[in-house]
């Protein structure tokens, strides 16, 4: 039986029917350095309330399940250092074992999916890695997309991905990719790319209809909402380039494989952009919270 704990701020939204946005909690123990991880989920979590919504930041602690963090279990968090990295695959083992872990884009939807959340705000996808026709390298967050049904909200997929294949196997799965308000998809640190999008909507009522009518179709999966960092924070594209191919080259060089590799690659981008990719992250993730938040309120005018 899972064991679910909800905080109190989340068990009196689901009682009110409020609308509720899940947060993943890997970005808190793999994507960036204390205290700025904790900092920063709190300012996300703010960002939500702010626009309408209430945060739901998701985690395993001691085999349960929490669905929304208090103070001290988030502060917890951020400073422990023998955390799992949760995905499908090993969420069942971790809640089964009594562990501790950190839900990734596939794990947090499992989760939303659990307690009824629609709606999802993260940083960025994972994907296909570059050189996965060798590696078979691909993330399960894309799978997830096809199977479970939550909104997620990210600036694209992250930029160390091989994008186009990325991108393809998500319109093969049938994944709905959005794109928030241009023409052409983000590539997470950077607003726009040389790729298409597939579907472009303009406000969180259209968003938050197409979902509606996924459901009314009987469609599995869910539906990704690509949001574009905002201009004034993004690092271009043509800049990012070879900073991201010197880390790639590093990784492989060192050996670096499977669950390793992204928070590597992060790592090492911020310290060639001297702390730059952390500014974006950090910016880009607000920013989709608050579309998350507005997303929710839709959905929760919807049910009344």
């Amino acid at each position: 039986m899972i064991e679910i704990e909800y905080s109190p701020e989340v068990a009196q939204a689901r009682a009110e029917g409020a609308p509720i946005v899940a947060l993943e909690s890997t970005i808190i123990t793999h994507g960036m350095p204390f205290p700025q991880n904790v900092e920063t989920a709190r300012r996300v979590e703010a960002e939500i309330r702010a626009h309408g919504g209430v945060p739901a930041t998701i985690a395993v602690l001691g085999g349960r399940l929490h669905v929304g963090l208090t103070e001290a279990q988030l502060d917890r968090l951020g400073q422990a250092s023998d955390v799992a990295k949760l995905s499908r695959a090993d969420f069942a083992a971790c809640l089964a074992r009594g562990g501790d872990g950190a839900t990734t884009v596939a794990a947090t939807m499992i989760a939303a999916r659990l307690t009824g959340i629609e709606v999802f705000a993260t940083g960025g996808i994972g994907g296909v890695h570059r050189g996965a026709e060798t590696s078979f390298d691909i993330s399960a967050d894309l799978h997830e997309l096809a199977k479970t049904p939550v909104t997620v909200v990210a600036a694209g997929a992250k930029a160390i991905l091989d994008l186009p294949k990325t991108f393809e196997v998500l319109e093969t799965l049938g994944v709905p990719v959005i794109a928030y308000g241009q023409d052409v998809l983000p590539a997470f640190w950077s607003a726009t790319s040389e790729m298409p999008a597939p579907l472009r909507m303009n406000s969180a009522a259209e968003i938050a209809a197409a979902m509606r009518m996924r459901a009314a179709m009987g469609l599995d999966g869910g539906q990704l909402v690509a949001n574009p960092i905002p201009a004034e924070a993004e690092i271009p594209a043509e800049e990012l380039r070879p900073v991201i191919e010197q880390a790639l080259a590093e990784a492989e060089a060192q050996g670096i494989a499977a669950k390793a590799v992204t928070p590597f690659l992060l790592g090492r981008i911020f310290e060639l952009t001297e702390g730059r990719s952390l500014d974006a992250n950090i910016a880009l993730v607000l920013n989709n919270a608050r579309l998350g938040a507005a997303i929710a309120v839709e959905l929760s005018t919807m049910r009344r």
